[in-house]
């Protein structure tokens, strides 16, 4: 399980080659009717057997390898429930004697080894997900993909477009380029279209005669691929008082939110814009609570949450946001608007908050700290129980942050503030 495009198929077709066994890959992404699982009694016109019958008869023998592709896309309607129907299929104490409808004898699955593949294991129903055992493929570092580029794709995309080594070379300095600049992803789905419009390009070039090999260097970029298409926002050069940056996971790797507080005369009232779901508008709403509990210690008059407008605003207003992480980024925020006081430039966080300001643990970390890194930020905050994910991070990931551990948004605040 993972983000697109981290080779989670790719290792499938690579276990049946080791073990040497049959592979068979079935595609669920969009199946809905019971009967392509189960099959259909033969009874109806045009009847066939499932697509797990179908899929051993394909491969010959009696323990094949059989993916099932993307087997949280699987959905429900009103002929079944195709997702109950995979329970007895990987069900080891229940699969000898699976039942097809088509051939009405019972199909050993007992000796297939199932391998499935998923993006998002909440898309999985809580029983068919309790006969599995969760590997994780998460994003891969600029390194790891450097590594994979230069070692695999550009030799793969060469042959593909009938190129010999010596006629195309790309430089280490434009690959790390191509990486960073020219594509945002968790995996290397991209990198591989970028190699590959080199290599279109070489090509062309070589066979119009204006050059006999093609040598692609850093400067080179902006002619062959445009120009760049991915911008990281960095690191805030000054300190400044309501605006503290988050990190946020996303399905292409992870990213910094800079979320920003403006306070105004007002009624009392809270307006957050910026796309944001009912989980980080509930947890803007419980910083506001938790900071209103502690008001007096920074001698913030009581009625002066009535008499003012607090506004939460996180920018790139198109992109829709939700999670609870931001909940320590958007209470520092508000405390910092509401007592005038400047956050480090270069400090991160993320974490959520309860209503008596305890930080709980979060998911996503790797992608986070990779995104830290990636915008140059030095000194980030992440919550004590996540002690153990960082523990296990290679020092490539961890390398150059200092990451602090905290336990409760007084450790938070007293970390944040210049």
């Amino acid at each position: 399980m993972g983000p697109p495009g981290t080779g989670k198929t790719s290792i499938a077709r690579s276990v049946a080659r080791a073990l040497d066994k049959k592979y068979v890959r079935v595609c669920l992404g969009g199946v809905r009717d019971e009967a392509e699982i189960r099959g259909h009694r033969r009874t109806y016109i045009g009847s066939m057997p499932g697509r797990i019958a179908a899929g051993m008869k394909q491969a010959g023998v009696s323990n094949p390898l059989m993916l099932l592709d993307e087997i949280d896309k699987v959905s429900t309607d009103y002929r079944g429930d195709t997702s109950s129907a995979l329970l007895e299929v990987l069900d080891s104490e229940q699969n000898s004697h699976f039942v097809d409808h088509y051939l009405e004898i019972p199909l050993d699955l007992s000796r297939v080894l199932f391998i499935a593949t998923a993006n998002d294991a909440a898309a999985i129903p809580r029983p068919l997900l309790d006969r599995m055992e969760i590997l994780e493929v998460s994003s891969y570092t600029e390194n790891e993909k450097f590594h994979i580029g230069k070692d695999y794709l550009l030799e793969k995309q060469r042959s593909r477009h009938g190129l010999k080594p010596e006629q195309l070379t790309i430089t280490d300095e434009a690959l790390q380029k191509i990486i960073h600049n020219y594509t945002r992803e968790a995996g290397v789905r991209n990198l591989e279209r970028r190699i590959g419009d080199l290599c279109r390009k070489a090509a062309r070039k070589i066979l119009e005669g204006s050059a006999a090999e093609v040598r692609v260097d850093e400067a080179d970029l902006a002619e062959y691929l445009g120009r760049e298409r991915v911008h990281f926002s960095m690191a805030n050069e000054k300190d400044d008082v309501g605006i503290v940056r988050g990190l946020a996971w996303t399905s292409v790797g992870g990213d910094t939110l800079q979320i920003e507080v403006n306070v105004m005369p007002g009624k009392g009232e809270i307006q957050l814009t910026g796309q944001m779901g009912d989980v980080m508008k509930e947890s803007a709403r419980i910083g506001l609570s938790f900071l209103r509990s502690i008001a007096d210690r920074y001698d913030i008059p009581g009625a002066y949450f009535e008499e003012h407008d607090i506004h939460i605003h996180i920018p790139e207003g198109a992109v829709p946001k939700d999670g609870p992480s931001a909940g320590i980024t958007m209470a520092t925020a508000m405390l910092s608007a509401l007592t005038g006081r400047k956050v480090k430039a270069d400090l991160a966080m993320t974490g959520e908050i309860t209503l008596r300001g305890r930080v709980l643990p979060i998911g996503g970390l790797k992608e986070k700290l990779l995104a830290a890194r990636m915008a140059d930020i030095h000194h980030v905050l992440v919550p004590d129980k996540n002690r153990p994910d960082v523990e296990e991070l290679s020092a490539e990931i961890t390398g150059g942050l200092e990451i602090v551990y905290v336990s409760s948004m007084e450790d938070v605040i007293e970390q944040s503030f210049v």
